[in-house]
């Protein structure tokens, strides 16, 4: 499988330019399509995604102390609490969490739209889908 600049940014979370300098830099490889645009092939795009998420790791030591892996930090886009319970809206990147927490637990946090929040996910079961680009 090959991927566009573009598609790789996205893959990546990081911008078009990013990944054209790693590219010029020789942090990933590259081919030319006959048009002159760039390609990436996929198994080097998921060894690039390896290494950046372990340098994440490595730029957090608290992080190895943790159980749950699956931690997605973004903005607080809403949050609605009832007497008991408040669901709380993160945008992390292009993904929309849902949460729904204790009232008690969303007062403690601060949540409010604008703060900085770490949605952190831990499931036995987790659905993979394969997409089909077009």
């Amino acid at each position: 499988m090959r991927y566009r600049v573009g598609e790789a940014a996205a893959l990546l979370g990081v911008s078009d330019d990013t990944v054209r300098r790693w590219i010029d830099a020789g942090r990933l490889v590259s081919t030319r399509t006959p048009s002159g645009r760039h390609e990436v092939d996929g198994v080097d795009l998921a060894r690039l995604a390896q290494e950046l998420a372990e340098e994440q790791t490595a730029a957090d030591p608290d992080r190895a102390r943790r159980s749950v892996r699956n931690r997605l930090r973004g903005i607080v886009t809403r949050v609605v609490r009832d007497g008991v319970m408040a669901q709380v809206e993160i945008q992390a990147g292009p993904f929309r969490v849902v949460s729904l927490i204790s009232r008690e637990a969303a007062d403690e946090l601060g949540l409010e739209p604008g703060v900085v929040a770490v949605a952190s996910v831990k499931a036995t079961n987790v659905a993979v889908e394969h997409v089909e680009r077009p």
